[in-house]
């Protein structure tokens, strides 16, 4: 039997991502490029190790082979341990065969076995797909001083965006008094950051309950925590003051990428206090020509440069060649922009090639109307013919054909 851990930690990985369109067509959401060489799912599995957390199971379900690939035996994040270490757990075969993960408590229900394997006293829930930097080892000893059953990190939202959170209200102490999924007149701006801390005795017990319910959705916002709060449990909110963002849509990942070049935005990668692992296969060093005009942007190993970018960030092995224009761009690996193609408040997903002239996107300001304004993305893999003109909120999956 593995030794007694006193807090293991379950990330769920297993989710669509369906708002982030045919960039998670192939792949989940947690495996997303970030940042010139991250993926999202790197934020939580290096906050695990940097909060002294080795025990980690990964739910994966929707597209798991890149994912499962990536996390390989968990050695870029020092979590390749005799003792505990990372877990890819796909839903569970049964003698029945397999069944998919309902909900996000049902996931952790099937994997109960695998959490009393290490005996923990405390289980960090975790989700994939955030950008964020925290302390778990911080919301445990809050937790702890509690005597809390559950704990919840929460932060507070602009009152523009907060209906689209589950929301919480507490008292003096922190203690959580009220709930409101998602409303439409939001009465809070405290919202949950989908990351957990409960007690595994007391959180045991709710998940047998929920399943045993044929009426719950088994998830943890909508059935687990209102059910817990009702019977009066302990519930406490951990307040977080740090950078954090839900990267579930196509406009937050791009803001979220472009942050990292924001002077006011502090959210900084470098920090040697706090470092951020990733799986980085080799590349040869950048190469920026010297006809090439380069501002503001992040490039990462493995480009070439010999146009304009601005405010943009450059995945490895990118190609941007001579008289072709990025700005305001996320460009993932091994993409190419021919010679004059313009690419601009664009993603542009792996190994696509955007041919000479064509035109990806639009500035805000060119349009009439800002409604119709939106970032516009290129799936993996993708041909932009030549001249072709992709207009802004365009997802293209399949190759466009140019003209002259």
């Amino acid at each position: 039997m593995p030794r007694k851990q006193e807090c293991i930690a379950m990330l769920l990985a297993g989710g669509q991502g369906s708002r982030l369109g045919i960039l998670t067509k192939n792949i989940a959401k947690p495996a997303v490029p970030y940042g010139g060489k991250y993926r999202i799912i790197d934020f939580p599995l290096s906050n695990c190790v940097n909060s002294g957390i080795y025990t980690v199971g990964v739910l994966t379900q929707y597209q798991p082979l890149e994912l499962n690939d990536y996390i390989g035996n968990g050695q870029p994040w020092d979590l390749d341990r005799a003792e505990g270490g990372v877990h890819v757990l796909p839903p569970y075969q049964q003698i029945k065969g397999s069944e998919w993960y309902k909900g996000t408590a049902n996931a952790i229900y099937q994997n109960i076995q695998f959490i009393d394997r290490y005996s923990p006293e405390y289980v960090a829930i975790l989700s994939g797909d955030h950008i964020y930097k925290m302390d778990y080892d911080k919301m445990l000893t809050y937790h702890k001083k509690k005597g809390a059953d559950c704990t919840i990190a929460c932060i507070e939202v602009p009152w523009e965006e907060a209906s689209r959170f589950g929301l919480m209200f507490t008292d003096e102490t922190g203690r959580i008094t009220q709930f409101e999924e998602k409303p439409k007149n939001p009465k809070s701006n405290k919202a949950s950051m989908g990351v957990y801390m409960f007690t595994w005795s007391k959180l045991k017990k709710y998940l047998i309950e929920d399943e045993a319910d044929p009426n719950s959705s088994n998830d943890f916002g909508k059935n687990v925590i209102p059910k817990m709060h009702e019977a009066g449990e302990k519930m406490y909110a951990y307040e977080f003051d740090g950078y954090w963002k839900d990267v579930g849509t196509i406009d937050s990942l791009w803001e979220a990428n472009l942050d990292l070049l924001n002077p006011k935005v502090n959210i900084d990668l470098d920090d040697s206090s706090w470092k951020i692992y990733s799986k980085n296969f080799a590349a040869p060093p950048h190469y920026v020509s010297a006809e090439a005009k380069v501002e503001n942007s992040l490039v990462a190993a493995g480009c070439e440069i010999d146009g304009e970018l601005d405010y943009s960030i450059l995945f490895s092995n990118v190609t941007v060649e001579k008289g072709a224009s990025v700005k305001y761009s996320i460009i993932m690996p091994g993409a190419v922009i021919k010679e004059g193609a313009v690419v601009q408040y664009s993603i542009v997903a792996e190994n696509a090639v955007i041919e000479s002239g064509a035109v990806v996107g639009e500035k805000p300001e060119n349009m009439k109307d800002l409604s119709e304004w939106g970032v516009a993305v290129v799936g993996a893999g993708i041909t932009i013919g030549k001249n072709v003109y992709v207009p802004p909120k365009a997802m293209i999956d399949e190759d466009m054909k140019g003209g002259n």
